[in-house]
C-alpha cells in the first residue's frame, strides 16, 4: 500500500509534557536510547493504520532508521515504558499507538516525502553521539503538536519550547539549526504579539501542507503571528 502524504500521531503526551522525559544523562547509553525512541516512533506512525496498529519488522524500522537492531529494541522499550506505544498487541511485529483516536487528541506528521527507497533521509544525519539530534527530535515532534492548521506553523518562543521540551534555552537554537540543516523544518520570520515592532521565529514541518505557507498566503498579521 503507498504510503500517504502525512499521517496522525497521537499526540497529548506532548502536550502534557511528555517530551520531558526524553533526557541526555550521564550515561550516553542512556541518551542514544531516547534518540533512538523517537527516530522509530516516525516509521511506526508512518505504517499504522487507521486504528493506530502498525506492522513493524526489525528490518523495516532498520531500513527506515538506519538503527541497529538493538537500538531499536531500546528504543521501542524506552517508548513502551513512557506510554506511547504498546508492543505486540496484536502478535508478533505489531505496535500500537497508544491513544490512538480519529476524532481527535492527534497531530499530522509528514510521511511518503521523508523517504527515499525505504529511509528516512534526514536519519542518515543522526549518530546517536549528541545531545543537539535528541533535541532536535524532541522539537521535531513538539512543532508538530503546536503547528496551527491555519498557518501551518508552530509560533513557539524559547520560553515555551524550554516548558514544553525540558531543552535548555542556550541549546534550542543549536537544536533548530540542527533540522534545518537536515531539511526537517523550515523556520519563517512572524510579527510578534509580545512587541508591536517586533518579530519571532515560527516554524514549518518540510512535506507538509506545502502549499500554505508565507508564498501562498503572504505576510498579513491575521495569517502570521506568533509569542
Amino acid at each position: 500500500m503507498r504510503m500517504r502524504d502525512w499521517v496522525r500521531l497521537p499526540s497529548t503526551w506532548i502536550e502534557d509534557g511528555g517530551l520531558q522525559k526524553f533526557q541526555w544523562t550521564n550515561s550516553d547509553k542512556c541518551g542514544s536510547d531516547n534518540v533512538a525512541a523517537l527516530m522509530v516512533l516516525a516509521p511506526i506512525a508512518h505504517g499504522a493504520n487507521d486504528e493506530g496498529l502498525a506492522k513493524c519488522t526489525y528490518d523495516a524500522l532498520s531500513l527506515a532508521t538506519g538503527l541497529s537492531r538493538a537500538k531499536i529494541s531500546n528504543g521501542l522499550s524506552v517508548l513502551g515504558e513512557l506510554g506511547v506505544i504498546e508492543r505486540k498487541p496484536a502478535g508478533r511485529s505489531t505496535i500500537q499507538l497508544a491513544n490512538f483516536s480519529l476524532t481527535g487528541g492527534w497531530s499530522k506528521l509528514p510521511a511518503r516525502r521523508l523517504y527515499s527507497s525505504g529511509r528516512i533521509i534526514a536519519f542518515d544525519h543522526f549518530k546517536l553521539r549528541t545531545m543537539t539530534e535528541l533535541h532536535a527530535l524532541k522539537l521535531y515532534y513538539l512543532f508538530a503538536r503546536r503547528r496551527s492548521s491555519e498557518t501551518n506553523m508552530a509560533h513557539l518562543s524559547y520560553d515555551k519550547i524550554e516548558e514544553y521540551a525540558h531543552i535548555e534555552r542556550q541549546r534550542i537554537k543549536r537544536a533548530i539549526s540542527f533540522l534545518l540543516s537536515v531539511g526537517l523544518v523550515y523556520v519563517e520570520r512572524t510579527e510578534s504579539w509580545l512587541n508591536e515592532r517586533g518579530t519571532a521565529n515560527a516554524y514549518r514541518l518540510t512535506f507538509l501542507d506545502s502549499y500554505v505557507h508565507f508564498g501562498t498566503r503572504g505576510r498579513d498579521p491575521d495569517f502570521a503571528t506568533a509569542i
